[in-house]
């Protein structure tokens, strides 16, 4: 296969794989591809829910979002991301992750990555956004690094600069049964690869609400910083989709954020997120 780079400092992408007729030896240049390079994008794809289902389960173990209203008929494992209404009912989940986060960062196994197919592609907008948090911890001082290095993030479902249930950029609104089921978990903020053991800031926006063992302002303070630091312009980079493309991005070194799009344009994605080996989470503990 033929890979191009999407910029400089991460993201590859090819037009030269068969995603419904994947060998072994292909998909493990598309694995060593997307761990070198932290999203990957296979573009020009033609797949039914199930051969997207298939591929997406190389990576490893799927797990059903916690918005179960919005699973996709064939597979509880396929998210559809929509803002498609019919007969005035919607049809996906509308504005989803319209901020920097990391999936699942609120569970305690977190994504290993994301994996999207872009079913039907906006005239205006429908961009992802992507940060580079390997390269963000790089360029921390050394004085930063050692002060956040033991430090653990306490992370629950939701968007911390964003609360208010009727935003756009509010975390995807739970209902009741769906809220209950959320607990408070710790991650490292200077968080080593699982795969790799490369450190790299972790979920520093988006679901972190505070630090072990420090005041909450003096937390979110911290925080605050480190977002700003990690999602400045020189660390992002924005993938526009066509139809029928696949991308698939490591939670582990990225943080991402959906762009808002126009609601007169219509856009749909099938999402499936795979998490991370719970063994794998104690080898670079």
């Amino acid at each position: 296969m033929k890979f191009t780079k999407l910029c400089d400092s991460f993201g590859i992408e090819t037009r030269d794989a068969n995603l419904a007729q994947l060998d072994d030896a292909m998909f493990s240049e598309l694995w060593d591809a997307w761990l070198a390079h932290h999203v990957l994008v296979i573009r020009g794809q033609s797949l039914a829910p199930l051969q997207f289902h298939a591929f997406a389960s190389r990576f490893g173990k799927p797990e059903p979002h916690v918005i179960d209203q919005f699973h996709h008929p064939a597979t509880p494992d396929i998210l559809v991301l929509s803002n498609v209404k019919h007969n005035g009912e919607p049809t996906g989940l509308q504005d989803a992750g319209t901020y920097f986060h990391t999936d699942y960062s609120y569970l305690t196994v977190p994504a290993r990555c994301t994996t999207l197919y872009s079913v039907t592609v906006p005239k205006e907008g429908g961009a992802t956004l992507f940060a580079n948090q390997m390269a963000a911890y790089d360029d921390l001082s050394v004085e930063m690094k050692t002060r956040i290095d033991p430090l653990i993030g306490r992370h629950h479902y939701g968007n911390r600069d964003d609360l208010n249930r009727q935003s756009r950029t509010v975390a995807s609104v739970l209902n009741d049964e769906q809220n209950a089921r959320m607990q408070w978990v710790q991650h490292r903020i200077a968080r080593p690869h699982p795969l790799t053991g490369r450190k790299a800031l972790y979920s520093v926006s988006g679901s972190s609400f505070g630090i072990e063992g420090m005041p909450d302002d003096e937390a979110i303070g911290l925080l605050d910083t480190l977002k700003q630091h990690a999602t400045q312009p020189r660390y992002q980079y924005a993938l526009n989709y066509g139809v029928g493309d696949v991308v698939v991005w490591d939670n582990a070194a990225l943080l991402h954020s959906a762009t808002l799009t126009p609601p007169e344009y219509a856009r749909t994605l099938w999402r499936i997120t795979i998490k991370e080996d719970p063994s794998r989470l104690e080898t670079f503990a």
